[in-house]
């Protein structure tokens, strides 16, 4: 009953949080800095990257669409006055899109200071898998981002060794959902095309499974990288008005918009900006954040060194294959 009741709270705390501390007029000065954000050309993604354009970053937009990536960059570039924010085109849905956009990223830039690992899926039927046959919303959400960052890590380790503070920062975007994943966090039946996937997977196993995976693979990151200067930090940005909710069920999709959901400007960014530009937040790595910019835990399972070194193993034999 204490464990029910503790849980109740937990949600609470997140789904309606008090009045925030932090500001984005707190951002420092970005110039030098250079960061990428995946789903950068639409909601909480499009606002990061007006927020950090705003604030002299040079800004990568990572879009699934090049011509809405494009036509994003070109918008943003007009009202922040910034030139330096430009379009990556990938699809997280194909590893082999993100290996080809973090090749032509290595080709434009020599550092990599943040990366905000932002884009996620909601509610799309089950029956839909990505182009390496894996769930599309584990394979997009969780998998996608692992593998990018992974292959994201050689230049994230040496930007760190020339920051000023000797750090770079990589920023997951996570939910409160990662609590009712199931026992042991991922339900590998459901992940690939098996026997057992039609009749156990559903659109909300799959999203809180894929949310738990990014925390504990967060953690992951973090002990196999803070000594090296990576910053690696997971995140509930809290429930905001985005096109995430698109296939929600009407009544669920009425309620997210209407009673639970805020104006993601700045609110629905305010979380992961303060954890990938806040001084103070350079010195949490392996933290989870709870809206608005407060520092909170994710489901106690998500350390579990064990689960995280399986997630980590899944990703790199899923990159492996494309060779």
């Amino acid at each position: 009953m204490g464990n029910f009741i503790s849980g109740i709270s937990e949600q609470w705390q997140q789904m309606w949080p008090p009045a925030p501390t932090w500001s984005v007029d707190e951002i420092p000065d970005l110039s030098g800095k250079v960061a990428l954000v995946t789903g950068g050309n639409t909601g909480l993604g499009r606002l990061t990257v007006k927020y950090l354009a705003k604030h002299n970053c040079t800004v990568y937009v990572a879009s699934r669409s090049l011509e809405k990536g494009e036509e994003t960059v070109a918008e943003l570039q007009v009202e922040t006055e910034n030139n330096s924010i430009h379009c990556l085109q990938m699809d997280l849905s194909d590893l082999q899109s993100v290996k080809r956009a973090v090749e032509e990223f290595r080709q434009r830039e020599e550092r990599l200071d943040m990366l905000f690992n932002n884009a996620g899926i909601m509610g799309q039927p089950v029956e839909l898998m990505t182009k390496q046959g894996l769930d599309l919303t584990f394979g997009t959400g969780f998998v996608g981002h692992a593998y990018l960052t992974m292959l994201l890590l050689p230049v994230l380790l040496s930007s760190a060794k020339t920051a000023p503070d000797g750090k770079v920062r990589v920023i997951n975007v996570s939910s409160n959902a990662n609590a009712w994943a199931p026992t042991g966090g991922v339900d590998w039946s459901t992940i690939t095309a098996t026997p057992e996937r039609p009749l156990k997977a559903t659109s909300y196993l799959q999203h809180c499974q894929t949310k738990w995976a990014i925390a504990c693979f967060t953690q992951e990151l973090h002990r196999r990288y803070a000594a090296q200067g990576i910053v690696a930090t997971a995140l509930n940005p809290g429930n905001t008005r985005t096109d995430v909710n698109r296939f929600a069920p009407p009544v669920t999709k009425w309620a997210l918009e209407n009673v639970l959901d805020y104006s993601p400007d700045p609110l629905g960014v305010l979380t992961q900006l303060w954890a990938g530009t806040a001084p103070e937040t350079a010195d949490m790595g392996g933290a989870f954040f709870w809206p608005w910019a407060r520092v909170g835990y994710a489901r106690e399972d998500t350390m579990d060194e064990d689960l995280g070194e399986v997630l980590w193993e899944f990703v790199e034999e899923e990159g492996k294959k494309l060779l």
